[in-house]
């Protein structure tokens, strides 16, 4: 291998090791994506995503299988991720996972409420849950930028918020977008989850049947009128503790560099004018604008504050309040699952591109100030 091959091979290890590539993979998939979308091969690509695809009597879009197909396999990750912690991790004991349960939970309803103030008794209403979610990658590769700057604890905190918000997502999504009940179907999905949780019971050491069972569940639940990525949460949950370890490592690198900035690149089909940057002083742009920079501290900061006035949790070790603060700008980085709700929340092409504009840039605004806090209030830790 020559020299600058040798370079770049070592600089994308670093990255990926680091847990920054694919955070950047995300941003250039959208970056493309918005590129397309607006230049003259606009409608093709915009096409290119609504053509129909079957497999058997089964047909969707190349968008909704993106959406409902391979964002299962995300879903699972996740699944994984919160069951594992649950299990063995960092939200094993209460006395462990009080205070980013109830960080998670302040960063969850404010964002709601401020969104709710600027949409209450309007049609954008119902994307109340948009600007709830934080996104772990994104979140985590900021992180990853300051390097030893932020202290293990803090890093430890906001990764068990994170996932705590994506269990409040999930929880979201089955409570509030589901559509008419199929009935067949859910018995059908409720027998699929009971064989599943025996065979987690019995502790089988072969997953073969898992995956059958749970392409059948994912199918079932496609049809029964709930959101078709819960197969994926309810999958993970039924896998033997004994083979997450293994499936998180196999997983993590495809749904990442993959997996995500596919969905990227199908769902931030945005076409960018003078209207649609004038639409970000609308009602529903600025909910999701200060319900992710401005909620999201706010609301975790404040629900941290209280519990640990209350003496039921201390600060993560070697933690300050501006840190603290800090991630919380961080965790206001909502991207993938704000843009997944936002999909769920509306059909109007005008609803729709104006809240995606407005999550992406919100984005981008919250993991800049976030990391220019952090690294401000944060100094080199020598370990």
């Amino acid at each position: 291998m020559t020299k600058p091959l040798r370079t770049a091979s070592q600089f994308i290890q670093s990255f990926s090791k680091n847990g920054q590539l694919g955070g950047i993979l995300l941003l250039l998939a959208t970056a493309l994506s918005l590129l397309i979308t607006n230049s003259s091969q606009g409608e093709s690509y915009l096409h290119f995503w609504e053509k129909t695809w079957g497999v058997g009597t089964l047909e969707l879009s190349l968008e909704a299988w993106v959406n409902d197909g391979l964002m299962v396999v995300f879903f699972f990750l996740v699944g994984i991720e919160i069951k594992r912690e649950l299990q063995v991790g960092e939200l094993a004991s209460i006395k462990q996972s009080l205070l980013p349960i109830v960080a998670a939970f302040g960063g969850l309803i404010t964002p709601a409420l401020i969104y709710l103030a600027f949409n209450h008794n309007t049609e954008a209403a119902s994307g109340w849950a948009i600007p709830t979610s934080t996104d772990i990658a994104f979140s985590l590769a900021v992180l990853a930028l300051l390097g030893n700057r932020v202290p293990l604890g803090l890093k430890v905190f906001l990764t068990a918020l994170a996932i705590i918000d994506d269990l409040g997502a999930i929880l979201i999504i089955a409570f509030f977008y589901t559509e008419q009940l199929q009935w067949l179907y859910l018995a059908l999905a409720a027998l699929i989850t009971i064989i599943l949780a025996a065979l987690n019971r019995l502790k089988t050491r072969t997953l073969y049947a898992h995956w059958i069972l749970g392409i059948l569940l994912w199918y079932c639940i496609l049809q029964s009128g709930i959101h078709a990525t819960l197969a994926g949460v309810i999958l993970a949950f039924t896998i033997p503790l004994e083979a997450i370890a293994g499936l998180e490592h196999r997983l993590s690198k495809p749904v990442n560099y993959f997996l995500l900035p596919i969905f990227a690149l199908a769902n931030t089909t945005i076409h960018l004018s003078a209207e649609a940057f004038h639409s970000l002083l609308e009602p529903l742009e600025m909910g999701i604008f200060l319900g992710l920079l401005l909620g999201k501290p706010l609301g975790i900061s404040l629900a941290s504050f209280l519990l640990i006035q209350s003496k039921a949790a201390t600060l993560p070790l070697h933690t300050s309040w501006k840190q603290m603060i800090g991630a919380g700008v961080v965790a206001g980085i909502g991207f993938t699952m704000s843009i997944f709700l936002t999909n769920l929340s509306f059909s109007n092409p005008e609803f729709l591109n104006g809240a995606k504009l407005s999550i992406i840039l919100t984005s981008l605004m919250a993991g800049v100030a976030g990391f220019i806090l952090l690294k401000w209030v944060t100094k080199p830790v020598i370990r």
